[in-house]
């Protein structure tokens, strides 16, 4: 299998630079300090595994595409992100910048595989998502490439033909999967505006019904490791951000917006 070594001028941190959505992905997992990620370029799947060492990040990759998935890891693990112009000046951000230096912005592509997740993880826990997702890829998807039993979820083209109340035994209620099926019949649109940018790829995204601004963001985080992505509509992060950031144990969406 083709590997390529990058040289690092910098930490990265490969946990934190290229989180999922949910913990229990199929197509992720992370042991002994290797993560692994599965996924399509396009209509070819993939694996790849990477591992900092030393000064170096070592990635091994698997499929038809392996060559072309390692070219794109600069842009993956965020080696091309500029610094410029940031200085952080609240105590708590100067903390964290300074303990966690290799934490970056991601690209990790793929919106569509993240756009399912987080349809699937819309108003419900961590692990009815993490079932459902599982369960989604075990039932329509396929096994990736590569060892250590990853799983892909299947191309939007199945998930369009579908019907909704097929995803009903994964625990995904009629409102998730009329969104998913929209959002499939869409796919080429996405990854089309996801070529273009952020804005345009939000645009996109919530011109579908039942994709909002949380869902988009998390599109866009992930995919595009887009800095300014913010989760509108999160149960918990306006607390999260008015604690770390003023103290209050409270907050709505329009005060974590303000302190952000």
């Amino acid at each position: 299998m083709p590997v390529r070594c990058l040289t690092l001028d910098r930490p990265l941190d490969l946990r934190g630079t290229l989180p999922g959505i949910v913990s229990g992905d199929p197509g992720r997992r992370r042991r002994n300090g290797v993560l692994r990620l599965a996924g399509r370029r396009g209509t070819d799947p993939f694996q790849v595994a990477l591992e900092v060492v030393g000064t170096e990040l070592v990635a091994e990759a698997w499929g038809p595409d392996a060559d072309e998935t390692l070219e794109d890891l600069p842009r993956l693990v965020g080696e091309e992100d500029d610094e410029t112009g940031f200085v952080p000046r609240h105590d708590a951000l100067v903390d964290l910048h300074r303990r966690h230096p290799g934490i970056r912005m991601g690209a990790q592509g793929r919106p569509w595989e993240f756009l399912v997740a987080a349809i699937l993880g819309q108003k419900v826990t961590m692990t009815e998502t993490s079932r459902a997702l599982v369960g989604l890829a075990r039932s329509l998807g396929e096994p990736a490439p590569g060892p250590e039993g990853l799983w892909l979820l299947p191309p939007a083209e199945i998930v369009a033909g579908t019907p909704t109340y097929d995803l009903h035994p994964l625990g995904v209620e009629r409102r998730r999967a009329e969104t998913l099926v929209r959002a499939a019949r869409e796919a080429s649109r996405i990854e089309r505006a996801a070529a273009t940018g952020s804005a345009r790829l939000d645009t996109v995204l919530r011109s579908i019904r039942g994709v909002g601004p949380w869902t988009s963001a998390l599109v866009r985080d992930r995919a595009l490791g887009d800095p300014d992505a913010v989760p509108v509509g999160d149960y918990h992060l306006p607390n999260g951000v008015a604690w770390l950031l003023a103290g209050e144990p409270r907050a709505d969406d329009t005060r974590m917006l303000e302190l952000l």
